[in-house]
């Protein structure tokens, strides 16, 4: 029996998510704007711009600050994004420092980008397929030499 994407092994895997402090911020933004709308519509319909502010902000903290990184089933995948291994070629890791080399000027414009400032690393990995426009692929992953290593044997 073969091995599919589901069933093989997971050799890597990383989940990240907003810190929580992160979480503060857009939180205090969707109460003002509500209270700002309350302000407007006083009795009882005072408590649906809460009702709706603050767990769209919950929502949206969760959906777009999270990011999945995994190698499984011969395939790098970062966020919705997936990449045979076979087609990788040269990884690099950039640490917080460094990692304005990897994201700042000499980043080409068709390269792949799934960035989280709250974490400090980054992995940039080629790839070798010649039918992808994509040169590269640049993302955030915090155990970044692990996954180099994993990527490089």
């Amino acid at each position: 029996m073969s091995e599919t994407a589901v069933t093989a092994p997971t050799a890597f895997r990383e989940r990240l998510f907003v810190p929580w402090w992160g979480w503060p911020l857009p939180l205090l933004a969707a109460v003002l704007l509500a209270a700002e709308i309350h302000m407007g519509f006083p009795g009882v319909r005072s408590w649906l711009p809460y009702l709706i502010t603050v767990p769209l902000a919950v929502l949206l903290l969760i959906r777009m600050g999270s990011l999945r990184v995994e190698v499984s089933g011969g395939e790098l995948r970062v966020g919705g994004a997936h990449v045979p291994l076979e087609l990788l070629g040269e990884v690099e890791v950039f640490d917080s420092k460094s990692k304005r080399r990897a994201m700042g000027p000499n980043l080409d414009p068709m390269a792949f980008v799934a960035h989280r400032g709250w974490v400090g690393p980054v992995v940039k990995v080629e790839l070798k397929d010649p039918a992808d426009p994509t040169p590269y692929w640049v993302f955030s992953v915090r155990s970044a030499d692990r996954l180099a290593a994993l990527l490089r044997g």
